[in-house]
């Protein structure tokens, strides 16, 4: 599998969405509950960015419509999406935060 780099886990504050291109497919990067996420930055239900939303108990808010995407599984919690959206294996190391476009789910 092969993995790229998305930025310095340095730069991820606690809970704030990091958008990164790899590849050409949009990526929100999520420093959360002491672990690392990536989550495709597009909402299932509208053509916007994840990573201009709130993070909560593991989740990620649309700002546009309201629907919240597990970090851990991409699955909607809520209404209006009802389509998950792919998450992406993440590794760390050192200060770099490694991302395979991969789908996990």
């Amino acid at each position: 599998m092969a993995y790229l780099r998305a930025c310095a886990l340095s730069e991820l504050e606690e809970d704030t969405p990091k958008r990164v291109e790899l590849d050409g497919t949009p990526v929100s990067v999520v420093h959360t509950a002491g672990e690392v996420f990536a989550i495709h930055d597009i909402c299932s239900h509208a053509n916007v960015s994840l990573s201009e939303g709130e993070v909560e108990d593991c989740q990620i808010e649309c700002w546009l419509h309201g629907s919240s995407f597990d970090l851990r599984t991409g699955k909607p919690s809520g209404l209006p999406a009802t389509r998950p959206v792919p998450v992406y294996p993440v590794k760390i190391e050192g200060d770099d935060v490694l991302v395979s476009l991969n789908q996990e789910s």
